[in-house]
């Protein structure tokens, strides 16, 4: 694979030989910089994964980006509106369908699943299948740059959250299977919704893991200790995090407690 571009002033413009990141302009303390609304193939059709929230200037910028190439599709990572809010109203403008897992984001007849395998002017792109963070999460292979989008499900700095439509036993069985594919397929990059290119997959994989069995303890040991709700045990062990992100910190703490409750 050819060098990432990952240039100093962030993840605008960064990617692999055929992916290109066009940043949306809605960066807060969930979405980091913004979301990543990826590009994929150099030849005279191309993918579009996520075009991020309806903001009408992003969508003009992704579509002036594409100069005179055709969409063949628009893929969904997941619904969440950071990624989908815009994907009808690029879809129209464009003049291409909408290919998601929920077909309630889907524009046109086609969905997208597990193992469905796309090909555009050579490109071929794998979906895979990765619920946890939300119900219809979906990761992509990228077989000739050996890089994964991850959506979600892995983000470029920080951790993700267990949403209140994903499930903490599904996003574990994907983080492992996330492993899995990365060794077995030599992944080079991780190609995330949010944040920076990702260079080293396994360690960004195992960290990943690692936080997440780190957290279980936490919480077990919180409620050793007195803790009696989600609220509580996101005031003892998030006492160090923001309290802007305390709400996120608390519906995962949520979907944790109905882990361990469920082992």
């Amino acid at each position: 694979m050819s060098g990432l571009r990952i240039p100093v002033d962030g993840p605008d413009g960064s990617g692999t030989e055929h992916a290109t990141n066009i940043l949306a302009p809605n960066a807060s303390p969930m979405t980091l910089d913004g979301t990543n609304t990826w590009v994929l193939g150099r030849g005279e059709s191309v993918l579009v994964v996520d075009p991020g929230p309806d903001d009408e200037a992003h969508l003009r910028r992704v579509a002036g980006h594409l100069g005179e190439r055709r969409v063949a599709a628009i893929l969904l990572s997941h619904g969440h509106h950071d990624h989908s809010g815009g994907a009808a109203r690029f879809g129209e403008m464009v003049g291409a369908p909408v290919r998601a897992l929920d077909p309630r984001h889907r524009l046109g007849d086609e969905g997208l699943g597990d193992g469905d395998v796309l090909t555009v002017d050579g490109l071929e792109v794998r979906v895979v299948g990765t619920p946890g963070h939300s119900f219809d999460s979906l990761c992509f292979w990228l077989s000739q740059d050996r890089a994964m989008l991850t959506g979600d499900t892995i983000l470029g700095r920080g951790t993700t959250v267990i949403a209140p439509d994903g499930n903490l036993a599904d996003y574990l069985r994907s983080l492992d299977k996330l492993r899995s594919s990365a060794e077995a397929l030599e992944a080079a990059a991780l190609l995330p919704g949010h944040g920076p290119v990702l260079p080293d997959p396994i360690e960004a994989i195992d960290g990943y893991i690692a936080h997440r069995r780190r957290r279980l303890d936490q919480i077990r040991q919180a409620i050793r200790d007195g803790a009696r709700d989600a609220g509580e045990i996101v005031e003892m062990i998030y006492a160090d995090v923001d309290r802007s992100l305390w709400p996120a910190a608390r519906a995962s703490v949520a979907a944790q407690l109905d882990y361990l409750k469920n082992l």
